[in-house]
């Protein structure tokens, strides 16, 4: 028996109070926690609720389905007055994701190729990449934004003097000019053999992964994807219209009177945006490629070395690779920040999400509270999805315990 332990008659040392474990300790303060929060919650609804019977402001999203008395110019879905202002609420979060994976795919390729400069040999190379890290990153995104659509976008010349670009692109005050595909059956037949293509493609991916694993040579999958992806949307529009050539009209913008007409036209509010967007981002992924790939061991150039192997090689098949397991998970933070930087938009009149709901939707609605409380919903919820896709491709690429 241990020094100062009392024993019972029956010779069993006496219970200790409920008060002295642990665990009940722990379960009474998170259940205070709790009915604390609760309470908060509580509190804040009635305190909104009298401010808005003083206010004669009736709570409710019947609002959504009224006709709004306003047009969106630039819409990627497409919106005129008389429309509802649910519609309008989709027009701008079709705007902003449009914006947003733009610009992510875009800061990504820029990221990956300016982290991968950093680390060059050449000092030239090295050197700019890293006085475009720094430029950008420590500038304010919205600064870089009005410095794009005011300084260089607006300071370009008029329609008539449109500068042309390679690909059939014009591009001058009023926006970026394309071309644009005209409805015919051969762009139907596209679009499918694209979707067999991205099919036949995963599954080489999958039967070189198992041949890999089976201690086989692995398909050259380099060579077979970019023949899979341009022969059988070719074969699929041959088949469709007997030819390819005249079976994929397109439309190419041209100079009409004081205008340009024709092809697709890219707002110049779109293009600062994304431009702005994507440079900004694309400093800090280069800095996580750069990081990312310094952290890969040494010894693992040398293995790649000791094979044989190019520089170039062991960077696309060793280094990059294992790097890839420690970009991931900051990589999904900037594609986070990315798409809630978006909502600066408003500050140079592109038409999204913020823009539309807490400007013509709220003001002609009075409804502020559910505005905004579905301007946050649906920013969370796109948030959550990012997160979602980029803990599932962090998954895949995690190494495997055996």
């Amino acid at each position: 028996m241990r020094a100062g332990q009392t024993v019972t008659t029956s010779g069993r040392a006496p219970r200790a109070a409920w008060w002295g474990n642990p665990a009940v300790r722990a379960f009474i303060w998170q259940a205070l926690l709790v009915i604390a929060v609760i309470s908060l919650f509580v509190w804040a609804g009635r305190n909104v609720a009298a401010n808005l019977r003083a206010s004669n402001i009736t709570w409710g999203f019947g609002f959504l389905t009224e006709a709004a008395n306003f047009d969106i110019t630039g819409s990627l879905i497409p919106f005129r007055a008389g429309d509802t202002y649910a519609r309008a609420l989709l027009a701008g979060f079709g705007n902003t994701l449009a914006a947003a994976l733009v610009a992510i795919l875009i800061a990504t390729a820029l990221g990956f190729v300016v982290g991968v400069a950093r680390l060059s040999r050449n000092v030239l190379v090295a050197r700019f990449a890293a006085a475009y890290v720094e430029a950008l990153r420590n500038t304010p995104l919205l600064l870089q934004l009005l410095v794009w659509y005011n300084v260089v976008l607006k300071s370009l010349p008029g329609p008539r003097q449109s500068i042309a670009l390679p690909g059939g692109l014009l591009l001058n005050n009023r926006g970026l000019y394309g071309p644009w595909p005209v409805a015919a059956p051969g762009w139907s037949a596209l679009g499918l053999g694209l979707l067999a293509a991205l099919a036949v493609s995963i599954g080489l991916a999958v039967w070189s992964a198992r041949r890999r694993r089976a201690g086989r040579a692995p398909l050259a999958l380099w060579l077979l994807t970019p023949l899979v992806f341009i022969g059988l949307p070719l074969a699929a529009v041959w088949l469709t219209a007997g030819t390819v050539a005249g079976a994929l009209p397109v439309t190419w913008p041209e100079l009409r009177g004081f205008n340009v007409g024709g092809g697709v036209t890219l707002l110049p509010e779109f293009v600062a945006l994304v431009l702005g967007l994507s440079l900004y981002t694309s400093a800090f992924i280069a800095e996580i490629v750069r990081s990312g790939v310094q952290a890969v061991p040494k010894g693992q150039r040398e293995a790649g070395r000791a094979l044989g192997l190019r520089e170039g090689q062991i960077l696309r098949l060793i280094v990059i690779p294992q790097a890839l397991r420690l970009i991931i998970p900051p990589l999904a933070g900037q594609y986070l920040n990315l798409t809630k930087n978006s909502s600066l938009a408003v500050a140079i009149g592109y038409p999204d999400l913020v823009s539309i709901g807490a400007g013509p939707v709220l003001q002609n609605t009075g409804q502020a509270l559910e505005v905004i409380s579905l301007i946050m919903l649906i920013y969370l919820a796109l948030s959550l999805l990012t997160a979602l896709l980029m803990n599932w491709w962090n998954a895949r690429m995690a190494l495997a315990e055996r």
